[in-house]
């Protein structure tokens, strides 16, 4: 939240950050929307929390990580985040999220993995709407905003910003490797090779560690590196050479093919209509 439309100190983010959690569990309504803002380079400690939470990033870039990998939020796009989930969140340039936060028997069938979506003109109405309106407030109005809203977050494309980790301690160490310092010509044999490893064995023993390919996660983390610089305002260029690609069509096409939009036009927000 803000006062007086500046940001808080980090010291009053982290009690406001507690004093959420609080009324969270406290809440008895199924949905609980809040709003909050947090400045670049903020990082919210381990936590979880008895409900789902489905986060909107209206403004800026979340990462949000646990043991099971790490997921990346950029704006227009949301992130669910099953009851009970360890989970730490950095904000990567001053971020701006709205989070609604499902009771467990809210849901019939709720999702029990994170999932990174992108939101629907629907969607993104309704969680503004949701979050604009007074906690416990009850009205005929009210109670179909939160019910339509937990009906169209059901109904959600996935994107591809999710990087899972392999619990094997070696592989760990070369997905992390990576991350730090990725390219496009990461070649299996080679890791297949410092793991002792047949191409074959190896390919078997990396899906079976993380669930996709290794050239699968190698475009994902590509893209989970590449987001943070494009939305600072990085030009395309730069970064798809840092990335190791040939020529700026070669990582565009890799990015299209991910997020289903060029990098230029990614980040392009649809017109304020709420």
């Amino acid at each position: 939240m803000t006062k007086s439309g500046q940001r808080l100190a980090v010291s009053e983010l982290a009690k406001l950050h507690v004093e959420r959690l609080a009324a969270i569990e406290a809440a008895s309504e199924p949905v609980y929307a809040i709003p909050s803002e947090y400045p670049a380079g903020y990082h919210v400690k381990p936590h979880s929390h008895s409900r789902a939470q489905f986060v909107y990033a209206r403004a800026g870039v979340v990462m949000v990580s646990s043991v099971q990998g790490r997921w990346m939020v950029p704006p227009q796009h949301a992130l669910w985040i099953p009851a009970g989930l360890v989970h730490m969140v950095d904000m990567l340039g001053d971020v701006t999220m709205l989070s609604a936060y499902v009771a467990p028997n809210a849901l019939a069938d709720p999702p029990t993995a994170i999932r990174v979506v992108a939101l629907t003109d629907l969607a993104r109405a309704l969680i503004i709407e949701a979050v604009a309106s007074p906690s416990g407030a009850t009205s005929g109005r009210h109670d179909l905003v939160m019910a339509l809203l937990l009906e169209e977050v059901l109904r959600l494309p996935d994107r591809p910003l999710g990087l899972p980790f392999p619990s094997d301690v070696r592989l760990a160490a070369l997905c992390r490797g990576f991350i730090e310092n990725p390219s496009a010509r990461l070649v299996i044999d080679d890791w297949a090779e410092r793991l002792a490893m047949s191409r074959r064995a190896f390919t078997r023993f990396f899906r079976k560690e993380t669930g996709i390919s290794l050239s699968t996660w190698r475009q994902q983390a590509a893209v989970f590196t590449a987001l943070p610089r494009l939305a600072a305002g990085e030009a395309v260029t730069a970064v798809a050479i840092d990335l190791g690609y040939d020529s700026v069509a070669a990582f565009t096409t890799m990015f299209r093919r991910m997020l289903g939009a060029a990098p230029r036009a990614y980040f392009k927000a649809p017109p304020e209509q709420y």
